[in-house]
């Protein structure tokens, strides 16, 4: 009987390790994409977090979109050498995954909305897209994520990116720079998400 509970406990000792080890490692990877420099970075966590999606106990919206962001940012890398590249099916890969992260969380996400506008204006720059339906669903996903989302770097980064998209300059030079205060701002606050800093221009 003791030999029995003996190896109960050591059973359950081991899951709870695993589990315990699972969180971390995901941990990691989530500030591998907030560190992320290069399209190879992004792949290795995408890799990852792909596989969290099925294998993390709790909050699965989260490997979905950080999975989301990481295709998102290798688009935008490869956008910025080359302009006129074909990111339409990184595009649709991040639009997936951004879709699912709504999707599993029931509660109002407001990453959630700015991620799946800044992937909206990615594919509005994709030829042969409907610019003019992908810019009006990014307008959307600013007025949904506003209320919930004050001070928020990635919402002003969204913001600028749309003004910038819609020709206006100097509004997208403005939310360019909230944007990079917020990003000051929330590197004051720990465990904040701070992907997206290497879209500002001037942080190039």
């Amino acid at each position: 009987m003791k030999k029995t509970l003996l190896i109960c406990f050591l059973v359950i000792g081991f899951c709870l390790n695993a589990q315990n080890y699972t969180e971390k490692d995901f941990k990691q990877t989530v500030s591998q994409v907030n560190n992320a420099k290069t399209e190879n970075d992004f792949d290795n966590a995408f890799q990852k977090l792909s596989r969290y999606t099925s294998t993390k106990p709790t909050e699965k919206w989260e490997a979905y979109y950080y999975a989301a962001v990481a295709m998102y940012m290798k688009a935008e890398l490869q956008l910025k050498k080359t302009p006129s590249q074909d990111v339409s099916e990184i595009n649709a890969l991040a639009r997936k995954y951004g879709k699912a992260a709504y999707s599993d969380n029931k509660q109002n996400n407001a990453e959630a909305d700015i991620l799946l506008g800044l992937i909206a204006l990615q594919r509005s720059q994709i030829s042969g897209a409907d610019a003019k339906k992908d810019l009006e669903a990014a307008s959307q996903f600013i007025a949904k994520a506003e209320p919930n989302a004050q001070n928020n770097p990635r919402l002003a980064l969204l913001k600028a990116k749309f003004q910038e998209r819609s020709g206006n300059k100097g509004n997208a030079e403005k939310q360019f720079q909230n944007a990079l205060k917020a990003f000051e701002n929330k590197n004051a606050s720990s465990g904040s998400a701070t992907w997206g800093r290497i879209l500002i221009p001037s942080m190039n």
